[in-house]
């Protein structure tokens, strides 16, 4: 069974003459431990569908399961539970809390899951660990520069292990050195097992993933594996 699957899913925003189809009968599948890239220029659809799959927006009609649940069928507790225990989000701007450090920033997420104290340290210390940041972990977001931002904003999608990873631009704000890292990452968690999945306008990172989806106006264009 696919971990995710969308069928014929249309987002239509506005009424009448502003009336905007920002995904157009979209259908496809997403294995587990898959390597996604979603690209498309702007205003192409790539963001409406992120939001989709991570559950932060919802379908005019179509239907989407994830891991054979219909998300149509969830009310917002339960879309807030898969929220924060399935889906690891990273965003393009690191969207990190500038009063906190590194490590109060990952355990964040952990403390709404109602974890204690000690695991949340516990659990943080080891996601920056991961991303070769133990020695940061005191340091706040603007003592940092953005490659090592963007690595808090990682650890701090995967300290609770969820087994999706949602990349939204990821090397975006960040020059091809820090950019090459961060994929570097994300190949790694990739290879633990976790299903990855990137948007990006980047046509050489997309190139980088094992499968790509191109979306233009709200459908999928093309839907085309890496020959390894």
């Amino acid at each position: 069974m696919p971990l995710i699957e969308l069928k014929n899913i249309t987002r239509i925003y506005g009424e009448g003459e502003n009336r905007v189809a920002a995904l157009d009968d979209v259908s496809l599948t997403i294995n587990r431990g898959e390597f996604v890239a979603i690209a498309g220029a702007s205003g192409s659809g790539k963001s409406t569908l992120m939001n989709m799959l991570g559950c932060l927006d919802t379908q005019t009609s179509g239907e989407y399961s994830l891991d054979g649940v219909s998300v149509r069928e969830l009310n917002d507790r339960e879309l807030t539970r898969i929220r924060n225990r399935e889906i690891g989000f990273i965003f393009q701007n690191f969207n990190l809390i500038p009063s906190l450090t590194a490590q109060e920033n990952v355990e964040l997420p952990l403390i709404y899951r109602g974890l204690s104290r000690n695991v949340c340290r516990e659990l943080a210390l080891h996601a920056l660990e991961k991303v070769s940041l133990r020695n940061r972990v005191d340091h706040r977001p603007g003592q940092m520069s953005g490659g090592q931002q963007q690595r808090v904003a990682i650890a701090r999608a995967i300290a609770a292990e969820p087994p999706v990873i949602l990349a939204d631009e990821p090397t975006g704000n960040l020059d091809s050195k820090c950019g090459a890292e961060v994929m570097r990452i994300l190949y790694d968690l990739n290879a633990q097992g976790k299903t990855v999945i990137i948007i990006t306008h980047d046509d050489s990172i997309a190139a980088q993933a094992a499968r790509r989806i191109q979306i233009h106006d709200g459908r999928v264009l093309s839907d085309t594996r890496r020959v390894r």
